[in-house]
């Protein structure tokens, strides 16, 4: 009975190390290794005098391998869904003359076509020089096949300056993991079932700690799953809406529009400077005020130096001639008294 109780620990510890070992491979490589295992436990299930261990948890008949194969080996790879996996993304550059009535249609026919706007980002402009300008940036996800209806309501309530269309095939990574995530089911699985039969503390424990792994890798595959799935489904518009006095012309032009447009543009441009120009000085008149009485006060501060430095230097002559005028009066009277 130790014999057989023997033989039977060193035939559940090979099947365990067996299927630890091989947990990770692709799939072809888990079934060959099941069905390794199989033939090993049966030909390891036999005692010393040849006699077969029928109570054995690891004896498996050959149509259980032959349906484990079926399911989870590389002979009849199946893909459940063998539609193409496309990521579309859509970068679009409008600009419009009536602002906030395009955002507003814009929320309005993003939710009619079941899509929701993912971020929004809106820059009112600076007054501070006259007429301030707004954009904006939104990034939207549309329904995959509501995308193209969406992009033609915009270009109808907008002017399209730019568009780029990328489309990214993420079908083999998707089955890929599809794939990685049946076998880690599958593998899920076997130890489940190798844990209701383990039978000693280090067993259980080295089958949990494995168990452990095997489901955290399949709640990680199945949030990448969901998150291509989601970007396949929902494609991803980002908008960039500027506002303008005037629609820039998406039409090729002749010579003659083209010098007609940029002859008015001119003039057009000249006007908003000047008008500019009196706005900024009406708006910085109080900073010019304050500028012109410091220069001013600057001013009369020199011109009470220099008035004052030319007052001394005349006073300083007017008594330098008035202490000659003495000289020359004494010289005379001196002159004078000489016999």
């Amino acid at each position: 009975m130790k014999k057989r109780t023997g033989v039977k620990n060193a035939v559940w510890a090979l099947a365990l190390v067996t299927l630890l070992l091989g947990g990770c491979g692709s799939k072809a490589d888990r079934s060959s290794a099941t069905a390794a295992d199989m033939e090993m436990a049966e030909e390891a299930a036999y005692d010393a005098d040849g006699a077969y261990l029928s109570d054995d948890i690891y004896s498996v008949d050959s149509a259980e391998v032959t349906d484990d194969v079926a399911e989870n080996g590389a002979a009849t790879p199946q893909v459940e869904d063998t539609s193409r996996k496309l990521i579309k993304n859509v970068n679009l550059s409008v600009e419009t003359e009536t602002f906030e009535e395009l955002l507003a249609t814009i929320t309005e026919k993003t939710e009619s076509f079941s899509g929701y706007i993912e971020e929004s980002y809106t820059y009112n402009g600076s007054n501070y020089y006259g007429r301030g300008t707004r954009n904006a940036s939104m990034t939207v996800r549309i329904p995959a096949q509501q995308l193209d209806a969406f992009l033609s309501s915009v270009s109808e309530v907008s002017n399209v300056i730019s568009r780029n269309d990328s489309v990214s095939d993420v079908t083999l990574q998707y089955v890929d993991m599809e794939s990685h995530k049946k076998a880690l089911t599958a593998e899920q699985d076997r130890l489940l079932e190798l844990l209701e039969q383990a039978e000693s503390v280090e067993d259980i424990i080295t089958i949990e700690s494995r168990l452990s792994d095997v489901r955290y890798q399949i709640e990680s595959m199945e949030s990448q799953l969901r998150t291509l799935q989601n970007q396949v489904s929902y494609s991803t518009v980002y908008l960039d809406i500027q506002e303008v006095e005037k629609l820039t012309p998406v039409e090729e032009q002749t010579r003659g529009e083209m010098i007609r447009e940029g002859f008015v543009d001119s003039l057009y441009g000249v006007g908003n400077g000047l008008l500019d120009f009196g706005t900024a000085v009406i708006i910085d008149l109080p900073y010019l005020v304050v500028w012109a009485a410091v220069i001013l006060l600057v001013i009369l501060i020199i011109r009470l130096l220099r008035k004052h430095r030319k007052n001394k230097e005349q006073k300083k002559m007017q008594e330098k001639q008035e202490k000659d005028i003495k000289e020359t009066a004494a010289e005379a009277v001196n002159k004078t008294d000489m016999p």
